[in-house]
């Protein structure tokens, strides 16, 4: 069992989950932290549960309903995650809405990859960006392709289709990265500024040494998780950096999951022919794309926001 896993399984309790919050209150400088922690205790277990429920339903019933299923139980987990930073949640009712659009008429001859999610200023998605990750939305909108692209995950589907946008250039836990030197001819970068790009997201940088295949760089501190550009590879710990200049930007991997979720749970729930066709026909590359990424969102996106709680209980 990991160990998010046995903190789930802790957490189900008034007297731990009230524990659990005050001392991430405490931690966190929140007025009246015992008062608080008692009144979101319920809350923050119910979310808790209902998430759970959500996801586990979703993996036993069929592919075209697990979107609706899985973007419900995201949105639960997310909201336990916001009480433990922010116990009056929601301060307001423009905090309730998802945050995201979507183009409502589909077009002839519509492709999901290239379909794309516009960010709203009010709502969750960049109210958990800001409070969770303490990240602002880092474009205005975005198609699916190139938000699957950062998934490392999905790298295997995208290398088959000859389209991989993601490198492995490490692993968590050490200091040490080799980068592809064909990235300075993609990011038109020379090496000095491509090492001075990439420093505000990795620990103090020892030294560097470059041939004609990597740059090799040693950090002070081994990497204990992905920031900024970085993403992690659940299983295998690795560490993925963007091959493209366009790719380049900080998120968080749980502010994709959402976004592709939000626009999978629209088709679902409005697109009926289009999503029905999808999966009687499977005429067009987006099926494997979506049933991939659904398969393995079943259990990212509960085990990055478990991480998320976990990573609290450290004083």
């Amino acid at each position: 069992m990991l160990r998010e896993d046995i903190f789930l399984t802790y957490l189900q309790s008034q007297q731990t989950a009230q524990s659990y919050l005050h001392h991430c209150y405490v931690k966190n400088n929140v007025v009246d932290a015992e008062v608080n922690s008692y009144h979101n205790c319920n809350a923050f277990l119910y979310y808790m549960d209902h998430g759970k429920r959500f996801f586990e339903q979703g993996r036993k019933t069929e592919l075209f309903m697990q979107p609706i299923l899985y973007f419900y139980g995201m949105v639960h987990l997310i909201k336990a995650c916001l009480l433990t930073k922010r116990p009056h949640y929601p301060e307001s009712t423009n905090l309730l809405a998802h945050g995201v659009t979507a183009r409502k008429k589909k077009k002839k001859n519509y492709h999901f990859l290239n379909d794309e999610v516009k960010i709203q200023h009010n709502g969750l998605f960049p109210y958990f960006s800001e409070h969770l990750f303490a990240l602002e939305t880092p474009f205005e909108k975005r198609s699916m392709q190139k938000l699957l692209a950062l998934i490392p995950e999905m790298q295997p589907v995208f290398q088959l289709d000859q389209n991989p946008h993601l490198a492995a250039v490490g692993r968590i836990s050490s200091p040490l990265l080799e980068f592809p030197v064909d990235l300075l001819d993609s990011y038109h970068l020379t090496e000095a500024a491509f090492i001075k790009r990439i420093q505000a997201y990795v620990p103090p940088i020892k030294y560097t040494d470059t041939d004609k295949q990597k740059i090799r760089m040693e950090v002070e501190e081994p990497i204990l998780e992905p920031c900024g550009p970085f993403f992690m590879e659940h299983h295998s710990r690795e560490l993925y950096f963007p091959i493209y200049r366009e790719d380049f930007f900080p998120i968080h991997e749980v502010m994709i999951h959402y976004l592709v979720l939000y626009n999978l749970s629209m088709l679902g729930r409005y697109e009926t022919e289009w999503w029905g066709d999808l999966f009687v026909h499977k005429a067009d590359v987006d099926f494997p794309y979506i049933s991939h990424f659904l398969e393995l969102t079943a259990w990212k996106t509960p085990a990055l926001l478990m991480n998320e709680l976990y990573k609290q209980r450290k004083i």
